[in-house]
């Protein structure tokens, strides 16, 4: 395979432009079929093609590069870090989603002018070469999985330091990238380097070719959780107890997922074997799918409310099986209301949704087998005894799941010490962020 001395594979990039050409139409009609939940997903499309920047900020700004939602909540603490420094930050996102929540965390400093929010513009020569000569950042940080061949090769070829952070990197994306050859390998070479969350992280990289590589911890760990949030969730946890009523806060679910848990909750409530039953909150990962999953809810037989219903008639949701969260930016509430949390992406092959903030709020999780994109958090987490994994769960089966369920509930003794746990846990891995400063920084003091 022909390479440059800038590690580009010609060949192979040459084909992955093609490609990215001839896509493109696709990724439009994508974002018009999204339109229809919201018109917001057609807001900004010059960005995502290099320009029709406004207000860009000034030139030598920090560049963080953060997908969507958990890309963008795990970065808030270096983000914070960074603006205590009077750093100016630009802040890409490939999502919607992403875009909000970053807007929701970073109100005031995009108003005083700090933080510049755009789209990373699509993976094509000519849109990333105006991306990079309108901003000319000079340091960039991309957020845990982030790599695109374009943006990753330029950077390198103009000698624009470009960090992988918070890296983390599961067994199955290390042999789709090993599937590419040489060309897998040179992307994540060409990086400056890769600061990965774990030693098994780490050793996958390295595995790649890759040499320049510290592990720094999970930044997740450092997030902050709302307070408002957590006194709400104090506030609603006080007002179920009164009923002696058990919350479970099934979390970040994925298509597939809803049902399991549905027909698990039923079977559990079916058992009688609470005086009072308790109550699951139900909160998909996507807002998009929160019509489809009331639907599942309601064809499950399970009378249930909406949490945007519970503002208009609070006492109501206390009389149902189910309350659907179709709200956004809540977890830390739903988390500090609940007694045990069955983690999302666990219970089908989605590789787990970050299990560390219900931890953070003192609350136990429930795993399913499937947790390879948080491998080392969820065997810190079940070590220390802050989770608990159904065993032996046949793919869609929800019988070990309502045993798993039903074995905890009854249990609130062992509920109260894996809730001690899980705060420890996440007390215990903070960190992340400052480590990730004092090797940046340490790298720029070299370069300079």
């Amino acid at each position: 395979m022909s390479v440059q001395k800038s590690g580009r594979p010609v060949i192979w990039f040459a084909v992955y432009q093609l490609l990215w050409h001839l896509l493109l139409p696709l990724a439009f009609i994508r974002l018009a079929w999204r339109a229809r939940h919201s018109i917001q997903y057609l807001g900004n499309l010059s960005e995502r093609l290099g320009f029709g920047y406004t207000k860009p900020i000034a030139t030598g700004a920090i560049w963080i590069h953060a997908v969507s939602v958990g890309e963008t909540r795990a970065a808030q603490p270096l983000i914070e870090a960074y603006l205590a420094r009077g750093e100016n930050i630009l802040l890409t996102h490939m999502t919607l989603n992403g875009r909000r929540t970053g807007k929701q965390l970073f109100a005031s400093a995009i108003a005083a002018g700090q933080i510049h929010q755009v789209y990373l513009p699509y993976d094509l020569c000519g849109p990333v070469e105006n991306f990079l000569k309108t901003f000319k950042p000079k340091l960039g940080l991309f957020m845990e999985t982030e790599a695109w061949p374009t943006v990753v090769f330029r950077c390198a070829e103009i000698g624009l330091p470009l960090f992988l952070v918070n890296a983390r990197l599961s067994q199955r994306s290390a042999k789709r990238v090993q599937s590419f050859g040489e060309a897998g390998q040179a992307l994540f070479q060409a990086f400056t380097a890769i600061l990965a969350q774990t030693a098994f992280d780490a050793e996958r990289y390295r595995q790649l070719g890759v040499r320049n590589i510290d592990v720094v911890g999970n930044l997740k760990f450092d997030v902050p959780l709302d307070p408002a949030q957590l006194q709400k969730g104090q506030e609603w946890r006080s007002e179920l107890q009164k009923e002696r009523r058990l919350l479970v806060c099934a979390a970040s679910t994925r298509d597939g997922e809803e049902a399991i848990i549905l027909k698990a909750w039923k079977q559990l409530l079916l058992s009688n074997a609470f005086t009072v039953p308790p109550l699951l909150c139900l909160i998909p990962r996507h807002p998009e799918r929160f019509a489809d999953v009331a639907s599942v809810i309601a064809n499950m037989g399970l009378t249930f409310r909406k949490r945007s219903e519970w503002l208009k008639t609070p006492d109501a949701c206390h009389q149902v099986d189910v309350l659907l969260g179709d709200s956004m930016g809540e977890m830390a509430m739903y988390y500090s209301a609940a007694s045990l949390t069955v983690m999302g992406g666990t219970l089908l092959p989605f590789g787990g949704q970050n299990l560390i903030e219900a931890c953070a709020a003192g609350c136990p999780v429930l795993l399913g087998k499937y947790t390879y994109n948080f491998q080392q958090a969820a065997l810190d987490a079940l070590q220390c005894g802050a989770a608990k994994q159904v065993e032996e769960m046949p793919l869609g089966e929800p019988l070990a799941l309502k045993e798993s369920l039903k074995s905890c509930l009854l249990n609130s003794e062992e509920l109260l010490r894996m809730a001690q746990a899980a705060k420890q846990y996440a007390v215990d891995h903070q960190g992340a962020t400052q480590n990730i400063l004092a090797i940046l920084d340490r790298q720029n003091h070299f370069s300079d």
